[in-house]
Order: structure tokens, then sequence, then C-alpha cells
């Protein structure tokens, strides 16, 4: 009798990754921050927000919320980052 074994595991998807230069300073920066529904990610970005702001001069943070953790942001907020913010952070909890 002839075992068959089985990989389960595909092939990584090759995604390019374009990096943008990073601003020199935040002053006067419109933040976007983006949580991905974990347990304390909305809070612990909260107050990285505030953060930004008090002590780098952010001049507001927008928050938006994955539709999970497992998935990348959906085009929904992609579109919404790219017309009103210069500044993404995406952060986790747990």
């Amino acid at each position: 009798m002839a075992m068959e074994i089985l990989d389960p595991t595909v092939e990584p998807r090759k995604q390019p990754l374009t990096f943008v230069p990073r601003p020199d300073s935040l002053t006067g920066k419109r933040i976007g921050l983006v949580e991905n529904t974990k347990y304390n990610s909305d809070k612990i970005l909260a107050k990285i927000g505030e953060i930004l702001k008090r002590e780098y001069g952010a001049a507001e943070c927008t928050m938006w919320r994955k539709h999970n953790s497992s998935v990348p942001a959906h085009q929904e907020i992609i579109d919404e980052a790219k017309r009103g913010v210069d500044v993404v952070v995406a952060g986790i909890g747990d």
C-alpha cells in the first residue's frame, strides 16, 4: 500500500513594495492611524497619535479600523489615506 503525502503550503505571493521617503519633520503633518482590530490596538495607536501631536508637532490624527487583523487595509482606507493624510502608522495590539 502506497502512502500519499500532501503539502498544504503554497508559495508566498510576490508583491513589490514601494517605500516613499520619510518626511524630515512631522510638524503640521496629518497622521493616519490604521489599527488591526486586535485587543487594545486602538488604544495604543491613539496614544501614539497624542505623542506625535504633543512632541513632534503633528497637526491631527485620523484612525481607521481594518476589517480584521489577518488582511491588508481595505481599499477604502487606502483611498482615504491618500486623500487626507501625509503619514500613516499601522499598529497592532494584543
